[in-house]
């Protein structure tokens, strides 16, 4: 049976070497083998690094990702973290279009002020709503840093 050196896992993945390595350290990946220096992996871990880098797009930390891959390294997603996940994703992607769409104003806008422009404080106030429901909120859950 052929194995991918670490060299060439890291070619097709577009993944660092020394990212494999940790990967390897955290318990998301594991080498087979070596040859000379060189880590040798199963074909497998293309899929895993895929789904890890899929992981980390959402937003996934490397603990929640290692814990959804069994003692054998074969996936098992809970489709109920799933599902939060793509909620917070929804809720973040509206947030984003919001934004967007107050910026598009504020470059487009015709006014001769931006604070002479109705829309604008509008979207300012809004804008000010929602940072206040949302201050700390995220710092909160690293442990309550400001």
């Amino acid at each position: 049976m052929k194995f991918l050196d670490i060299g060439e896992v890291s070619t097709k993945t577009g993944i660092r070497p020394s990212a494999l390595r940790y990967y390897e350290e955290v318990g998301l990946i594991s080498s087979v083998s070596r040859n000379g220096l060189r880590r040798q992996f199963p074909f497998e871990v293309l899929l895993q690094l895929k789904l890890i880098t899929m992981g980390k797009t959402a937003g996934f930390s490397l603990e929640e990702i290692a814990g959804m891959f069994g003692r054998d390294g074969t996936p098992e997603l809970p489709r109920d973290v799933l599902h939060a996940k793509a909620d917070e994703l929804d809720r973040k992607i509206r947030e984003l279009a919001a934004l967007r769409d107050t910026l598009r104003h504020v470059a487009d806008c015709p006014a001769p002020s931006h604070m002479e422009c109705p829309t604008f404080r509008r979207l300012v106030d809004v804008a000010g709503r929602w940072a206040g429901t949302r201050a700390g909120h995220p710092r909160a859950k690293r442990g309550g840093r400001s």
